[in-house]
């Protein structure tokens, strides 16, 4: 058995008996390898995302979270490749790594020789980049949904002139050639929106701001029509 069919198999054999564990030396008998092998293998899924922890005693081992992974999934080569293609339109927005992360996920959870074909197909697939890539999010930026802190940047308006800012921020606003993050401004003491391109420093505060919404006649844009997003 290769590494890649390996690990398919493991996390499958954690599925199947979740939420009880299985011992490292379990796991190597099983496979027929070493333990060294079965923990830089557990390693590896952890690193790529999948919710694998170790439970200590003598009873322990390593277990999955069942209810945080995907079933086999039944994408064909051609879905994934695709999938990807429409993915690097998200280089340079906040949502790149997360989303080049569920990409591997739903790799990872193919049928071996789909996901071989898959990589195959990739590999034939050119991407003539006329445009180039969106500048890059801060990491502090893109998360900043999610962190829920007031965050201290440095800004610099279209003259070059830095402002320091505490803002709390509210939304996204993503065009085809920038992304802007929507924000209360307590410099201004108003909503403003700033292009993450010219955040020249952001870290994040331990301070939790009060709820604000954020309003559609917050984001009457003259200039656009501004769509938001929808999951179905």
């Amino acid at each position: 058995m290769n590494r890649t069919d390996r690990l398919y198999a493991l996390v499958e054999e954690l599925r199947a008996v979740a939420p009880r564990p299985r011992s490292a030396r379990w796991l190597a008998d099983r496979f027929e390898v070493s333990v060294r092998t079965v923990e830089r293998d557990i390693n590896a899924l952890q690193q790529s995302g999948v919710p694998i922890y170790a439970e200590p005693g003598r009873r322990g081992g390593y277990c999955l979270d069942k209810a945080r992974t995907l079933p086999p999934v039944n994408l064909t080569p051609g879905e994934a490749v695709a999938m990807a293609v429409a993915l690097r339109r998200l280089e340079g927005t906040p949502f790149q790594a997360t989303a080049g992360s569920a990409l591997r996920k739903l790799v990872a959870a193919m049928q071996p020789d789909d996901a071989a074909a898959a990589h195959d197909l990739a590999g034939r697939v050119h991407l003539l980049g006329d445009e180039g890539p969106l500048p890059p999010v801060p990491r502090v930026v893109a998360a900043a949904l999610s962190t829920r802190r007031v965050l201290r940047i440095g800004y610099s308006d279209r003259e070059g002139v830095v402002t320091t800012r505490e803002i709390e921020p509210l939304g996204y606003i993503g065009k085809a050639t920038h992304w802007y993050l929507v924000a209360w401004c307590r410099l201004r003491d108003t909503l403003r929106v700033f292009r993450t391109d010219r955040i020249t420093s952001v870290s994040v505060t331990a301070e939790v701001p009060p709820p604000r919404s954020l309003r559609s006649e917050d984001l009457d844009i003259p200039y656009g029509v501004v769509c938001q997003l929808t999951l179905s």
